[in-house]
């Protein structure tokens, strides 16, 4: 099923603000600028990362996250490093697994979780602790 970007930020922001360790308890965006949020402010490349992979395993999500979102955010440095992400500051990272089944969800693909306590898919690689 396709979606606009649009329709997917909207699906992801519906899903994921609500839960936002970053939220005010009246439900708005506490960030000093919302437009920084590192999952919104470069949602079409998260939206196109997450649609390129077809996988049910959660480091092939990471590697495009990486590759296509990570490699032109500010916050990471030349070198691959992100204080961001090392400071648990970076929502896209914080909710990477959220925002996965959220598109997948919207897009008609559901994420097979089922290996996740043996490493998702199996594949036999060191599985993060579901950070990027």
């Amino acid at each position: 099923m396709q979606r606009s970007i649009d329709e997917l930020e909207s699906i992801v922001r519906d899903r994921i603000c609500r839960v936002c360790s970053d939220r005010t308890a009246s439900g708005e965006c506490g960030l000093e600028e919302p437009s920084s949020c590192a999952l919104f402010h470069l949602f079409p490349q998260v939206a196109q990362a997450i649609q390129s992979v077809r996988s049910d395993d959660i480091c092939d999500y990471i590697d495009a996250i990486r590759g296509e979102v990570c490699s032109v955010c500010e916050q990471q440095n030349a070198q691959g490093s992100c204080e961001a992400r090392q400071q648990v500051r970076c929502s896209l990272d914080a909710y990477l697994l959220l925002v996965v089944d959220a598109i997948e969800e919207a897009t008609g693909k559901k994420f097979n979780r089922k290996d996740l306590s043996q490493g998702a898919g199996g594949s036999g690689r060191v599985r993060p602790h579901f950070r990027l």
